[in-house]
Parts: structure tokens; sequence; C-alpha cells
């Protein structure tokens, strides 16, 4: 059983073919810049990369193009082949709280969505709709960065607005990054060897997005992003939490529209808007001697300090605490800033193993750490790929 993962963006497509028998990464890769001359279009295969300039009209050209080399590389001899289609899809709204199989309702549906994901969602659509007419009768599901968040309690979802722009405009918390944050419980689970149901953690997803989310006996009970994924913590280019008072400021008195605004907390703000830069090894690498990339890295870093306090506060047992994404993963720096300070929340980190760079997934407390502290990858293609494996076994018992 073959199972094709797609993320489109307004410009792009990336993708990852998996084996689900042994959910093995037969291939991935992406094609870049579509629309443009110069389309970039790269597959890498475990034996080698194949790289292709070109230009690409639309998606409809670009999905052609990858089934073109799924099939000239051998990856995939006839289409039968292909069990479905699983895409990443940024925002469920309160429709979908699962993964969905799509048709043409279920698109429509999304785009009434779009106001919520500009950016995403339109995205999102097109690659569902180039594949519909590509190749219609191949199984597609819709996998939402939001359904993993809709066990979260009212209490934690709603906003301190007026009612009704809750029950008539659909304005609450959703929450993010939901496929990392659930494969993120299943591995930690079973590293854990214990159940998911029984499982309480706090997932701290660190990249140029970033969220942490409360996870209680297998799931989400809080979590950092809101009704868009610009709530939060400091991000690249987000700003994260800020007073809203100070939107009123920028559009009243200093004459910022509201698409000003707009794109300069989504992409001007974060580590960008206060230091100029979002690579948080050059953050890093500068902090020692600039005042500016140090204060840039203590504002991001103690924004996760006190996300890590209210979460412990939220759950009533804490099985560990779980460090992932391209940050999360890779930094042994920031790991270590944001856990220093917490010994009296129970968080004693053992350097020498917080600094290994040869595993995957590993732990790096202390014995006497009364919370594990831990390090594990992120595989969201494969938790779309499962999502959709399983939505799909379902319909059929």
């Amino acid at each position: 059983m073959k199972i094709l993962v797609i993320n489109s963006g307004s410009s792009s497509l990336k993708f990852k073919l998996y084996k689900m028998q042994d959910e093995t990464a037969l291939c991935s890769g992406f094609i870049e810049k579509i629309g443009e001359e110069k389309s970039f279009v790269s597959l890498v295969l475990k034996e080698h990369r194949l790289e292709k300039k070109m230009h690409i009209t639309g998606h409809t050209e670009a999905l052609n193009i990858l089934f073109d080399l799924l099939f000239e590389s051998g990856l995939i001899v006839d289409l039968d082949e292909l069990y479905a289609v699983g895409h990443r899809v940024v925002h469920g709204g309160s429709y979908f709280s699962k993964p969905t199989r799509v048709n043409a309702e279920v698109i429509e549906r999304l785009k009434s969505l779009i106001p919520l994901a500009p950016l995403h969602n339109p995205a999102n659509i097109l690659g569902m709709q180039a594949l519909r007419e590509k190749c219609p009768q191949l199984k597609q599901v819709a996998v939402f960065d939001t359904a993993f968040h809709h066990t979260m309690p009212a209490y934690a979802y709603e906003y301190a607005l007026p009612k009704k722009l809750y029950k008539e405009e659909g304005i609450r918390r959703f929450g993010f990054h939901g496929s990392s944050h659930s494969y993120i419980l299943k591995q930690t689970a079973k590293i854990l060897e214990q159940e998911e149901a029984k499982t309480n953690i706090i997932s701290i997803h660190l990249g140029n997005g970033a969220s942490i989310c409360a996870i209680e006996h297998g799931k989400s009970v809080d979590t950092s992003m809101g009704m868009t994924p610009l709530e939060g913590l400091v991000m690249g280019s987000r700003s994260g939490d800020i007073d809203a008072g100070i939107i009123f400021y920028l559009h009243r008195h200093k004459g910022y529209s509201i698409d000003e605004i707009d794109s300069l907390l989504n992409k001007h703000s974060g580590l960008v808007g206060l230091c100029g830069q979002k690579d948080m090894r050059l953050i890093l690498e500068k902090a020692h001697d600039n005042a500016d990339f140090k204060l840039a890295l203590e504002i991001f870093v103690y924004r996760i300090k006190k996300y890590i306090g209210a979460y412990l506060a939220v759950l009533n047992r804490t099985d560990a605490i779980v460090f992932t994404g391209g940050i999360g993963e890779n930094s042994s720096e920031i790991r270590s800033m944001v856990c220093e300070g917490l010994q009296g929340l129970g968080l004693q980190v053992n350097e020498e193993e917080n600094m290994q760079t040869d595993k995957r997934d590993f732990s790096f407390h202390d014995a006497g750490s009364r919370i594990k502290l831990m390090v594990v990858s992120t595989d969201e293609e494969l938790e779309i790929a499962r999502q959709t494996k399983e939505t799909l076994m379902s319909a059929l018992r």
C-alpha cells in the first residue's frame, strides 16, 4: 500500500511517498516557484537526488510533473498502486474535527474557511482540485492542522469576547501543528512504554513557526496558537502574543492600514522584527556580542518558559516535556536555555546527554528530574499518511 502526502503552498508543492506496510519513505521532494519563469523541481531517493529547472505554469502542471517523476523513477508502475493521497490542510475551522475524504462538498466548505487562513487554505485547495482533474478516481483525504486540538475544553478555546462572535462568527481558538503534536504524542508514549490515553506531555514544536501543546490523557487540552497561527510563542517572522491595543494604536494614531498591520505582525515581526534575522543558528552565534541578537534570543526563550510554567499548572501530572521541530531537535543551546532556572518545577538537565547529535530520539534529564526531558524528531508527513490510511480503512469496516 502506497500513500502520497502532499503539502501545497501558493507557489510550491512538497511531497513524500510512503510504503505503508513498514512506513518506509520511498522518496521526498518539492516543486518551488510555480508560476514563475524558473521553477525548481527536486526529487530525493535513497540512492540519488534529481533536480530540474523549468517553467511550470500552475499546480495542475506541477502535479503532472510529480507523477511523471514517480513513474520515471519506477516508484509507481501503475496508478492503481497508489492507495490514496493525503493533503495537509492548515485550517479546518469548526467543521472538520478529523481527517476527511475529499469531495466537491468538502472543497466548497474549505473555500468558506479561506478568511481564516488566506495564505494557506487556497493553496491546499488548489492541490486537491488539480488532482481531482488529473486523477478523478484517486482517493484523497484532507488532514487538518487544527483537528488534533478539537478536544480542548471550551474554557481553553473560547475568547473572552461577546458570545455572539463565537456562536455566529465562529471566532475561537483552534490551534495548529496538530499533525506534529499528534505524532509526538504517539512516539513519546511508545518510548515511555505506556498507553497514549494515559500519557501527559508538553509538546514544544520550535521551527520558523512555533507552538506548544498541553496533552492530557492523550488529548490536546490547550495550545499556544489561536484562531490563526499568529498567537502564542515568538516565531521567525510572527509576533506571537501581543496587546491587541497595539493594533488600534498603529491604525488610529500612526496611520497603518489593516493590511499593513497584518503584514507587520505576520511577516516582519518575531525574530526578524527583533534582530533582522530568523535563522536561529546565526542568532545564537551573534548573540554573544550583539545586543539586539541577545535580546531576541532572550525574548524567544522567555516566552517558551512562560508557557511551560502555565501548562505544568494545567496538567495534573506531566510525564515529559518534549522538544521537536527544526530548532527543538537540533539546538542543544536553546533546550538548555529554556530549561535553565526551572529546577524548582522539577526539571534537571543532563547537559552531556543534551549535547548529543547522533540520535533521532533521546532523553536529556538527570536521574533526579521529576519530569522527563526529551527530544523526539517529528514526522508530520508520516502522521498524515497514517491518518489517511486509517480514515479510508475505517470507512470499509
